[in-house]
């Protein structure tokens, strides 16, 4: 039976050699590091995604508000707009039609001519001074819709043409939150400003 000092020596060369040993040193490292390194990698992918996203909204605001300016929207040239194979002038429902058609299903989750998260506003004015542009997020941080219209405008009128996309955040931790609206959500805007040619 090896006596008590023997005992308490073989402790201290024990924890001696532990002290000294790094074998486990890297994974205790990456352990305290590797939560803020997999949320900013996480934030850094969200935040290019959403961009990305963003950058297709606007292409597809910029090729929507070009019926429009060129007057194919409202004389029925849209194929998009047509009733049973009959040009006719594109309607609200039908122009979102139109624009859900560039929507990139990937992206958005929603392709062809189903786009419920999509919101479009086209006004006309007389010209561009008195453009006036509504706040589209309340004081709670909801998005509301209750002042959209779709107002093409005739031959010359100045039309400002917004789409709109509640797009959901899901790194918002560790003081990283670029949302914009309740639940965690940032809405995407893309604008279009133009004088609608004599068409």
């Amino acid at each position: 039976m090896p006596s008590l000092a023997a005992t308490k020596a073989s402790a201290r060369n024990v924890l001696r050699r532990f002290r000294r040993s790094r074998a486990g040193s890297a994974a205790v490292e990456f352990a305290l590091v590797a939560p803020v390194f997999f949320a900013l990698l996480f934030a850094i992918i969200e935040v290019a995604i959403m961009f990305f996203a963003s950058q297709v909204l606007e292409t597809i605001t910029q090729d929507s508000a070009r019926a429009l300016m060129t007057g194919q929207a409202q004389t029925g040239a849209v194929s998009a707009c047509a009733v049973g194979g009959v040009a006719t002038p594109c309607t609200a429902a039908s122009f979102h039609t139109y624009a859900c058609q560039g929507l990139a299903q990937v992206l958005f989750g929603s392709g062809g001519s189903n786009c419920p998260n999509l919101y479009i506003d086209v006004e006309s004015y007389s010209s561009f001074s008195n453009v006036a542009i509504n706040n589209q997020i309340d004081g709670s941080g909801n998005f509301t819709n209750a002042n959209m219209q779709y107002s093409p405008g005739g031959p010359g009128d100045t039309v400002v043409v917004r789409m709109f996309y509640q797009w959901p955040l899901f790194v918002t931790g560790l003081g990283f939150n670029i949302s914009n609206l309740s639940g965690n959500q940032r809405l995407l805007v893309a604008t279009s400003a133009f004088q609608n040619e004599p068409y």
